[in-house]
């Protein structure tokens, strides 16, 4: 095809979003034969309208059945599926519903919401040195972006003010989540010189755990049986880094956290891109000394919610850095999300973890990979890819849009079903407040895909 039909070819996967990956294939067939756009824009036409009856015409394959006339595998089912219609301007309403619930309920603004145990209505709270507490405000900041009502810039606002003091935290990689999460949507949507000094502030605090020897960030300096610990939650944080040193902070910022990633592609995978939640490096050295877990199953398991991290980091370092094996490693590892995906669509808190109905699922592992999925596809130059990773993270948030994963309506969380440390016996079960904050995102970034 020539680079015009391959803009033909790109421009009809943008108007058309029902499509699948066989129509892609056989419309570079009719492109390739034809020079006439409005020949493509017709067909895009009839697969918006009448896709199953255009292509039975021209020769596509029985549903359930490939090319071949066999029984399609679940992977081939799960790349052929079209497109499901999800409304995520009506599903924003009702996150903002229930974000005017939460703060009806909560009177502190210093007090952040953190989880929902399942026979609750009531969020338990933590304080600003908790690395949960910068969602909450980040939430009312991405309300504020969805709707454009200074209501929740107030809110914003308000709820944000008593995280600063985290700013100079030196002992955990979590500052990401904390201060960037809030205080980063601040600076993105009004420019607020005092937002980008706090950010600084931030990134300096967190830089000072970086190991040059290593090559990455330490994730926690209480361990002390661990030498220099990195999580794979960890690669989220680095967006901070990356961010402080493309905007006026000390370069060194964007070089860290861009070993940090490289270091991390290269120690925290195995060969079939599951990954293992911590490396402890000797900082002597700068080579792993194990390859562990402090939240799956065991140290040869894959935690649900690590490779949903490791999904949506290495999406993020490839949109601030353009390396394109970050974003090849950020789709292979969503390969392998979507692929130990069970029939609801929402994983098992870790993939080797018994497959029964009394374990845990993790809807926040679902929403980080769909926020993440998303990313990927905005971010991928093959209308192919782009596809394929918006119908992964459109199946992820319809699951969990569904009344099964929707938090009640007498709760004041918007989803229910998460897990956050199964080892250590804590909030199974639960509403969780990051859970919710990846929805919200992942469902604005889904409505200006003009989904």
């Amino acid at each position: 095809m020539s680079r015009n039909q391959d803009a033909d070819l790109y421009r009809v996967c943008r108007l058309t979003p029902n499509l699948t990956i066989p129509h892609i294939d056989q419309m570079k067939v009719l492109i390739s034969s034809t020079m006439l756009s409005k020949v493509v824009l017709v067909f895009a036409l009839v697969l918006t309208f009448g896709a199953s009856s255009g292509f039975a015409q021209i020769g596509a394959s029985p549903p359930g059945k490939n090319s071949k006339g066999a029984a399609m595998s679940r992977e081939e089912r799960m790349r052929t599926m079209p497109a499901r219609r999800l409304d995520a301007i009506k599903l924003l309403q009702h996150c903002e519903t229930k974000l005017k619930m939460s703060l009806s309920q909560l009177k502190d603004s210093s007090a952040y919401p953190r989880n929902v145990p399942i026979d609750s209505t009531k969020w338990k709270t933590t304080n600003y040195k908790d690395w949960t507490g910068g969602f909450f405000p980040g939430q009312l900041w991405y309300m504020y972006e969805s709707t454009s009502d200074e209501y929740w810039k107030t809110q914003a606002i308000k709820w944000q003010k008593a995280m600063e003091p985290a700013k100079s935290i030196t002992w955990t990689h979590d500052l990401g989540f904390m201060v960037y999460n809030c205080y980063g949507h601040a600076w993105r949507l009004t420019r607020d010189p005092k937002y980008k000094e706090i950010l600084f502030t931030t990134a300096a605090s967190l830089d000072k755990l970086y190991n040059n020897k290593v090559g990455t960030t330490k994730s926690w300096t209480w361990r002390k049986n661990w030498m220099h610990p990195t999580i794979i939650d960890n690669m989220l944080n680095l967006e901070l880094l990356f961010w402080a040193g493309k905007n006026g902070g000390r370069r060194a910022f964007y070089e860290h956290a861009f070993q940090h990633a490289t270091v991390t592609q290269r120690e925290h995978l195995r060969p079939n891109y599951t990954s293992y939640h911590v490396v402890n490096y000797d900082t002597a050295t700068g080579k792993p000394l194990h390859k562990v877990t402090d939240q799956g199953l065991a140290d040869s398991s894959t935690w649900a919610r690590g490779q949903a991290w490791g999904i949506y980091g290495f999406a993020m370092s490839h949109r601030e850095t353009k390396n394109i094996k970050f974003l090849a490693t950020a789709k292979k590892m969503a390969e392998v999300f979507m692929a130990y995906l069970p029939e609801d669509n929402i994983p098992y808190w870790d993939y080797n973890a018994p497959k029964n109905a009394g374990t845990p699922r993790d809807a926040s592992a679902a929403a980080i990979a769909a926020s993440g999925m998303l990313e990927i596809a905005r971010l991928s130059k093959d209308p192919i890819d782009e596809l394929t990773y918006r119908e992964y993270a459109v199946k992820l948030l319809t699951a969990l849009s569904s009344p099964q994963y929707l938090a009640p309506a007498n709760s004041p969380a918007i989803l229910q079903h998460s897990t956050g440390s199964m080892p250590h016996k804590s909030e199974i079960d639960v509403s969780l407040i990051y859970a919710d904050y990846y929805y919200v995102e992942a469902l604005i970034r889904l409505k200006d895909m003009r989904y």
